[in-house]
């Protein structure tokens, strides 16, 4: 059976969802993303994007490109809001729905011709629904692979519907620069235009062991590949999450002690509720820093059990902070916590001194009344009784 594999792409999706929330937004240039002197654009509007603001680029050269935008900070429990109506449109069309962001996804259509009619007539339904339903544009490609699907999203952005024929494949990738292809970065693109290869059609002139001679028998393989549009990369609707991490850039360098622990405390309980809305526990904790200067440093431990539990978390990360020199003079910068060695929490070890019914509370509160309804209240010196995990002594109940 021929595989009929569904990309979306919601478009400029914070903006867009800036823009339906506040009508009188629409039309204007709308710029999501920090709003500090140290601030990255997370998303621009298309009104934005005609001035030259992108995604990525500091929050000032985009001020500076377009003065009279609008520059909003995000609202994520939003944005998670309608992704979440938006994958349970999807959701209707297929079981096999792969998220990879808030705005992205891929969606195999296989076999449900019976349920939706043809491929490209589910697509034309999920679009439409999503406009009328969620209130928003999209963009959405349909191709026999997820690397097709993708790339004719790409093409029907802003706002249309890309289908992608086996027939078509030749034709529709042989222009296309080399860089669009998955797997070639900026150096492979660099190295192909030595040999005056810059475009897929004359990638797809190279034979393989030539390819394999420039970039390793498993690169050049690859390459071979895609310039043939290949790619049997299934549709993964669980993919195993091997990490989740948090950190944040401050506006201003965190200078005291008692700032950068607490919010290390508050980077730690966000990881905490990510453990728990995946249903994971976590084996190893990570603390990030980066000072002033740039230079970074990465600690982590392994924890005696796996856990979900913020107060343990935060332990273990502030453990990590005090070990060897913090130097705050030096100020810092960038703080992350991060948790790894995950594994599924179908058995939760009860913690000796801490309230296992915590972090379950925390959950249910925050479930009926957002992220931000509740926060963990510790003390500057730490828990009652806390004076660090070198004492042995464990947050309070």
């Amino acid at each position: 059976m021929e595989r009929a594999i569904l990309h979306l792409d919601m478009d400029a999706f914070y903006a867009s969802v800036e823009q339906l929330d506040r009508p009188e937004l629409r039309g204007r240039p709308v710029v999501v993303g920090g709003l500090g002197p140290r601030g990255v654009v997370a998303t621009a509007s298309y009104e934005a994007r005609a001035y030259g603001v992108r995604s990525a680029m500091p929050t000032a050269k985009a001020r500076a490109l377009c003065p009279h935008a609008v520059f909003l900070p995000p609202r994520f429990a939003r944005y998670e809001e309608l992704a979440h109506r938006v994958r349970g449109i999807l959701a209707r069309y297929s079981p096999l729905v792969e998220p990879l962001s808030l705005d992205e996804a891929f969606v195999d259509l296989t076999g449900t011709e019976r349920l939706h009619g043809p491929p490209e007539e589910a697509a034309r339904e999920i679009h439409r629904r999503i406009r009328e339903e969620v209130g928003l544009s999209c963009s959405v490609g349909v191709g026999p692979n997820k690397l097709l699907a993708k790339l004719a999203s790409e093409a029907a952005k802003p706002g249309g519907i890309r289908v992608i024929r086996p027939e078509d494949v030749a034709g529709f990738l042989g222009p296309l620069p080399v860089d669009r292809l998955w797997g070639v970065g900026p150096q492979t693109a660099a190295r192909l235009a030595q040999h005056g290869i810059r475009t897929v059609g004359d990638l797809r002139e190279v034979d393989a062991g030539v390819l394999q001679s420039w970039f390793g028998p498993a690169h050049g393989a690859h390459l071979w590949r895609v310039a043939r549009g290949l790619d049997d990369s299934p549709v993964e609707a669980h993919r195993e999450v091997r990490s989740i991490s948090h950190e944040e850039t401050f506006p201003q360098d965190l200078l005291r002690v008692e700032d950068i622990e607490r919010e290390v405390r508050r980077l730690a309980d966000r990881v905490s509720a990510r453990l728990g809305e995946e249903g994971l526990l976590a084996t190893t904790v990570s603390v990030k820093i980066r000072w002033a200067d740039f230079r970074t440093r990465t600690r982590q431990v392994r924890l005696p059990e796996p856990t979900d539990h913020p107060f343990l978390l935060v332990e273990a990360a502030l453990g990590l902070l005090r070990r060897g020199e913090l130097h705050p003079e030096a100020g810092i910068r960038l703080l992350g916590v991060g948790v790894s060695g995950l594994v599924r929490a179908t058995f939760r070890p009860v913690p000796l001194f801490v309230s296992p019914a915590v972090p379950a509370a925390l959950r249910a509160v925050r479930a009926r009344h957002g992220p931000t309804a509740l926060t963990l209240g510790f003390p500057e010196e730490g828990p009652r009784g806390y004076t660090g995990p070198s004492h042995g002594k464990g947050p309070e109940r």
